[in-house]
């Protein structure tokens, strides 16, 4: 009797652990993603004193990484340890 009793706190604290899992891929992956699109879309920066004008153009890279985390973080919390 203890035994089953065992199993079914352990298989109840997985199943709780797996949605705190869950829980926190979603909002990681949310936040990755809403930061990647804001860095992509973000205008440039301008410094100019005076006549002289410095453009800084961002490399786009690190946006689409973080996009990518952000979706793959997001597809992993809703079909990752589904059951057939």
């Amino acid at each position: 009797m203890s035994e089953s009793k065992a199993l079914l706190i352990n298989q109840l604290n997985f199943e709780n652990m797996n949605k705190s899992v869950k829980i926190i891929l979603m909002l990681a992956g949310a936040c990755l993603l809403v930061y990647g699109i804001y860095t992509l879309v973000e205008p440039e920066t301008v410094f100019s004193i005076g006549s002289l004008d410095v453009k800084a153009k961002d490399n786009n890279n690190d946006s689409y990484i973080a996009i990518g985390l952000g979706l793959v973080a997001l597809l992993i919390s809703f079909f990752g340890g589904r059951k057939s």
